[in-house]
């Protein structure tokens, strides 16, 4: 053990000024050399020290040695500025057109991709019992109407008695009724578009016996696309309708569509930690259709972080940390790190853009240690040296 002290205290670099820091002075220190100038001249009896020239040099061992350091700027990224999702498309309006009423299909008066407009009739069920039956109850209305008149013609002429007219009157009206509900018996052998759109594939063929509320075909408003997408709930609170987004599908391809954010679900969803939210895009050409697959992107005002080489990040136990290089001196400034990317740290520190942050030599430093640097910025920020430029100039 003493001789690994000996050896410690005679070859280590600055070993006895850490023992003179301690209050221990070694009787056979050697003698301090005096300076004529900026030479340190050796004593009487004094020669050369293993290792150097002098313990006041460079590579003396008795003398402070400065860390080489290297250098890197900082810089600033932006993140958050984005989203880019996923999402699936829908016709603004959709809806399977079915059968009112049971029958058998006589005819489709519509193809497949037709363009059709609310209340066209696309197909006719049988009506031959309806139409029978209408026509029965358009006579009887027909004819309770004439003795209604003739009624009222005796009535003026005190022929009739009041009670005569008045039953006169009510089975007019209930002729009325039976004829208007024969009347939309027989319109319910009719197969009626309710919206406008375009008709998708046939479902039933005609001759086939339909049962009532039967699927025939659907019809889709495709005059713009809703577009369903899950974003991040981080980003549930900058997310609200009217934001403008660009769309782009994977059948379109080179083709970006314009369009907003229509509405925003009211909660989170707990098992996937994503809020859905629906967009509309205007489809003036036509060429999006419901079901496509699309790429989603949004922007925001994002967030600015100075960023680091990665192999400036060191560690302590007030948590990470990196160097600046100041005036020749390395000062220790605590950083937090907020995103890790390949070619840069993103941090939460007091860094400016253009600061000179060592990344080589880094082990060997204490706060406020003198350093030689080897290569990279000198330290001066971005901010200093737009000032400085502008001294010079005002000069």
């Amino acid at each position: 053990m003493a001789g690994a002290f000996l050896a410690w205290v005679f070859l280590a670099p600055g070993a006895q000024e850490t023992l003179a820091d301690y209050g221990i002075t070694l009787p056979f220190t050697p003698a301090a050399e005096p300076v004529v100038g900026n030479v340190q001249v050796p004593g009487p009896g004094a020669g050369p020290r293993p290792g150097g020239p002098g313990a006041a040099g460079p590579a003396g061992r008795f003398g402070a040695r400065a860390v080489n350091v290297t250098t890197t700027p900082v810089t600033l990224a932006t993140v958050n500025a984005g989203l880019i999702a996923i999402g699936e498309g829908t016709a603004v309006r959709s809806v399977t057109v079915t059968s009112p009423s049971g029958g058998t299909l006589e005819e489709l008066l519509v193809l497949p991709g037709d363009l059709v407009e609310a209340g066209d009739v696309i197909g006719r069920l049988d009506s031959e019992t309806e139409q029978i039956t209408y026509d029965r109850a358009r006579l009887a209305a027909e004819d309770a109407r004439v003795t209604l008149e003739r009624q009222q013609e005796l009535a003026r002429s005190s022929l009739v008695a009041t009670s005569a007219l008045a039953a006169a009157r009510l089975a007019a009206d209930t002729a009325e009724l039976e004829l208007r509900s024969a009347q939309i018996e027989l319109e319910r052998r009719n197969i009626v578009a309710p919206i406008s759109g375009i008709v998708g594939l046939m479902q039933v063929t005609p001759g086939n016996y339909l049962a009532a509320q039967t699927a025939v075909t659907t019809i889709d408003d495709t005059s713009a696309i809703d577009i369903d997408f899950w974003v991040p709930e981080r980003y549930a609170a900058r997310i609200e309708p009217g934001m403008s987004v660009i769309v782009s599908a994977i059948a379109l391809p080179g083709r970006n569509f314009a369009g907003e954010v229509s509405a925003t679900d009211n909660r989170i969803d707990p098992a996937s930690r994503t809020l859905q939210v629906k967009a509309s895009i205007p489809n003036e050409e036509n060429l999006m259709r419901a079901g496509m697959s699309f790429t989603v992107e949004l922007g925001f005002s994002g967030e600015e972080y100075p960023t680091v080489n990665p192999l400036a990040i060191l560690w302590s136990a007030e948590g990470s940390y990196v160097w600046r290089y100041e005036g020749g001196t390395a000062t220790r400034v605590m950083a937090e790190i907020v995103q890790r990317n390949s070619d840069g740290v993103l941090v939460r520190a007091d860094l400016q853009p253009g600061d000179a942050i060592i990344t080589e030599g880094i082990l060997q430093l204490n706060d406020g240690m003198a350093v030689n640097l080897l290569d990279g910025p000198d330290g001066t920020s971005a901010v200093e040296a737009a000032e400085a430029a502008t001294d010079a100039a005002d000069s």
